[in-house]
């Protein structure tokens, strides 16, 4: 994994550098002091993640973010300040950061979070070359009804058929199976507008869509962890770690609900579709 680091602190940057490269699979290829300069270099270099600071001179991290995720959206930013405005924070992930890091830095949570972006990382090149796989392969080759039928019946035991975000869920993978790309090789925003709606309304129908088939997964989990679909599929289309807070959620141990990632809803679905 290759590493780009972008923050005003000198200090700060030697910090983050150390800690990154005292994993031997991890290099620092660059840094810079501000966003302007950040934006030119990582560009030209190309990194796999980019550590970034909210706020610094000529370009802030929100702004530099979006304006490379235009770009590049392949590469992935982590968000390290000392801003604990929640407005700020919330657009930090709209603007397409994958984890937000808290100064004054805490050298476990930077290993853990660089380890887990890392990791996100890994399992999307996998899927990619198994999608390769499973295209390039004679044996292998399904009729385009067929992996949409599998895909609304996956739908239809997570109890999410009926949703306005279901029927735009069906739509993106009938798009995405037509064209045989996957879900990370598409623009969202692109994606979404696709269908003539307003990309954010789209979005969050989605969100909404997703949310309940969590929300119904871990009432599955709660009632018997051995279930069928609680085990093929609460790992597989949601984070785990999600569907258990959801779980603590509905039992009322925590204020707290489990958290979905778009991405990974899609790329299980799809996945599944092509190996079943």
């Amino acid at each position: 994994m290759r590493y780009y680091i972008v923050d005003d602190d000198i200090s700060i940057v030697r910090i983050l550098a150390n800690i990154i490269e005292e994993n031997n699979l991890f290099e620092v290829i660059g840094s810079s002091n501000d966003g302007e300069t950040g934006f030119d270099q990582i560009l030209l270099l190309n990194p796999d993640i980019v550590l970034v600071d909210l706020l610094m001179p000529k370009m802030d991290g929100n702004t530099l973010v979006k304006e490379i995720k235009k770009l590049r959206p392949d590469i992935c930013f982590i968000m390290i300040s000392q801003v604990l405005d929640s407005a700020l924070v919330a657009d930090s992930y709209k603007s397409g950061i994958e984890f937000f890091i808290k100064k004054p830095i805490n050298k476990i949570e930077v290993e853990n979070v660089i380890l887990k972006v890392a990791e996100k990382i890994d399992m999307q090149i996998t899927l990619a070359n198994i999608k390769k796989m499973l295209m390039g392969s004679t044996n292998h080759g399904k009729d385009i009804n067929d992996s949409l039928k599998e895909i609304k019946h996956i739908l239809s035991i997570l109890g999410m058929l009926g949703e306005k975000g279901t029927i735009d869920i069906i739509k993106i993978c009938t798009y995405l199976i037509e064209n045989n790309k996957s879900f990370f090789e598409c623009d969202l925003e692109k994606l979404f507008a696709c269908f003539g709606d307003n990309p954010e309304v789209v979005k969050q129908r989605i969100r909404r869509a997703i949310k309940d088939g969590m929300e119904n997964i871990a009432n599955l989990g709660i009632e018997d962890t051995m279930n069928e679909t609680f085990c093929t599929y609460s790992n597989v289309l949601f984070n785990f770690s999600s569907v258990k807070a959801e779980m603590d959620h509905i039992k009322g141990i925590k204020n707290t609900r489990g958290k979905i990632s778009i991405n990974k809803f899609f790329e299980g679905i799809l996945l599944n579709c092509e190996i079943n």
